[in-house]
């Protein structure tokens, strides 16, 4: 690669590192172009193991909000208070994260299966360390206006200023796109109305530290069976009600062993943050409801990019995308309001239509 054509984010990890040949990427990630390498002479003595260097991607879709103007600074605030996060240095002015060696938690345990007691427990440790840090405790700099945050406790503010950034940052947004794809599949502008009514009537809970994006992809598993806690970018201090929800969402645990997390939170969470569950069996369903809306959304747009961005979209590809959205439409009817949900085959017809109109542009 020519220094013309290098990214930021290589020039740096070349810099740093001190030997091109040693730099590792770009490793696969959504939000960041990312490059991996160790540290050589004294600098590798004092700071072993390899680290990353990384810069955000340009022109990236962002489907969530978030709340701090920095993963790195928030990290080094959490450093002693949340376990099995990655370290961060500065080594020549440049900022760099330690890579976690070892194995995702999804490469271990697919979604949809149970996940090991040995991690369950540790899950549950997060959870109990993420509770236990108030929001005044926070030094790491803020992304939104002080008159955007929800007071401490307002969980109903704190869904609607979700619900508002799904509604107008992600659907409204990019309606010039993907409007005729939504219309087709029956989501309409009224859909949020019916989103907005459906989750309403939450009980008030104190805040605390969320990552709100807890997945199998974002655990790694290292070679003594620790769970380290990677991806910290949305992050977040609401109701702590809504990380679980999240991690139920996004786990796709079996439906027992989702239950035992549940009542397991619940205990663990109202130790150290009395009042932090209040009414969470009623509120659980909203929250989840909530995801589910959130995901017809966002999932819509990933699929139509990634089957628009493809040459020739064979029958299997789309078949599997219609089947996909098809039940997270499906798993929307409540919150979205939506009757019908299309069939498989609609929704296939839908997508190919938009990738050919894509196309043409």
């Amino acid at each position: 690669m020519s220094p013309q054509s290098a990214s930021i984010a290589r020039l740096h990890a070349v810099e740093v590192s001190g030997d091109e040949s040693l730099v590792e990427g770009p490793l696969h990630g959504y939000h960041h172009e990312t490059y991996v390498f160790p540290l050589l002479g004294e600098a590798g003595r004092v700071r072993p193991g390899r680290w990353k260097c990384r810069e955000p991607r340009p022109d990236l879709l962002w489907f969530d909000r978030r709340c701090f103007a920095s993963e790195e600074q928030l990290l080094r605030d959490l450093q002693g208070r949340i376990h099995g996060i990655p370290e961060i240095a500065e080594v020549g002015g440049i900022s760099l994260m330690r890579f976690i060696e070892g194995r995702t938690l999804g490469s271990l345990h697919a979604s949809g299966t149970p996940v090991p007691d040995v991690y369950h427990r540790q899950i549950i440790g997060l959870f109990r360390q993420l509770a236990a840090v108030a929001p005044a405790s926070l030094g790491a700099a803020r992304r939104c206006d002080r008159e955007d945050r929800p007071d401490d406790g307002d969980t109903e503010g704190f869904l609607r200023r979700l619900v508002h950034f799904t509604e107008h940052r992600v659907y409204r947004h990019n309606l010039q796109r993907f409007e005729g794809l939504f219309h087709e599949l029956g989501v309409g502008h009224e859909a949020f109305g019916h989103l907005r009514a459906h989750v309403s009537g939450l009980t008030r809970r104190p805040f605390c530290l969320l990552h709100a994006d807890l997945h199998r992809e974002n655990f790694i598993v290292d070679a003594e069976q620790r769970l380290w806690t990677i991806d910290w970018e949305l992050a977040m201090v609401g109701d702590p009600l809504y990380d679980l929800a999240t991690h139920l969402h996004l786990m796709r645990y079996p439906a027992g062993q989702a239950r035992r997390l549940a009542e397991l939170w619940h205990t663990t969470v109202e130790e150290v943050r009395p009042g932090g569950t209040n009414g969470w069996r009623h509120d659980l369903p909203l929250l989840l409801g909530y995801k589910r809306a959130q995901s017809v959304i966002t999932d819509v747009i990933r699929h139509a990019l990634m089957l628009g961005a493809e040459p020739d979209v064979g029958r299997h590809r789309l078949h599997s995308a219609a089947l996909k959205l098809h039940g997270v439409l499906g798993q929307a009817v409540a919150p979205l309001g939506l009757d019908p949900v299309p069939g498989t085959d609609r929704i296939a017809a839908a997508l190919t239509r938009w990738c050919r109109a894509h196309r043409a542009r």
